[in-house]
């Protein structure tokens, strides 16, 4: 019973954990970017409006964001910031830093991806089951209907596997997509208790 208890107390932990470092990891890098173009374009413009201008290393930093992201969409850009990825991953401690940034983002950013719900699937074989994301439907030419599934990773959620499972194969999930993610991230640390996987018969 305390063994119980504990392992509650730290999935608990675990789950303000999850919920906390992207929110604390956004406002601490928005505020530090924010400072840091403050303090380089204030002394450049106040001499010359007479007064300090609160507030524009905002407008600043949004104008740099939208032209890097003009960028990193563009053949040219998107190359040469992948270039800049493998880079920066050969980089000790730097790299793992980077890594695991970007994989909290991903994990956020991940579920405007257009995923419908979270499902259960036996993958890779009998027996072991797999949380899958529905992206879609599709209808088989003999007119059976399937669902398009996305399998994550872990930890790392945006990169994975393509299925198109046949819709009586697949077991719903009463999990949100925000709660299939903190999962995967977690390697499970933070699956909810109880999950129904029930089987059916198979001819």
């Amino acid at each position: 019973m305390l063994k119980n208890l504990r392992v509650r107390i730290r999935n608990k932990i675990l789950a303000g954990v999850f919920a906390l470092i992207p929110i604390a990891v956004t406002i601490y890098i928005i505020r530090l970017f924010i400072s840091f173009f403050d303090n380089i374009v204030s002394p450049i413009v106040d001499p010359y409006v007479g007064f300090h201008i609160p507030g524009l290393g905002i407008i600043v930093f949004f104008i740099i964001l939208y032209l890097l992201g003009l960028f990193i969409t563009n053949f040219i850009g998107r190359r040469l910031f992948s270039l800049f990825e493998k880079w920066i991953n050969y980089i000790p401690f730097v790299g793992t830093i980077y890594r695991t940034a970007k994989q909290i983002v991903s994990a956020f950013s991940i579920q405007k991806a257009g995923f419908e719900k979270v499902v259960f699937v036996e993958y890779p074989r009998r027996g072991v089951w797999t949380i899958a994301f529905v992206t879609g439907e599709s209808i088989g030419k003999d007119g059976r209907k399937y669902y398009n599934l996305f399998i994550p990773t872990t930890p790392n959620p945006t990169s994975g596997w393509a299925l198109f499972i046949p819709q009586e194969d697949v077991v719903p999930s009463e999990m949100s997509i925000e709660q299939g993610l903190k999962t995967l991230i977690s390697g499970g640390a933070i699956a909810p208790k109880k999950m129904s996987f029930y089987k059916r018969e198979r001819n």
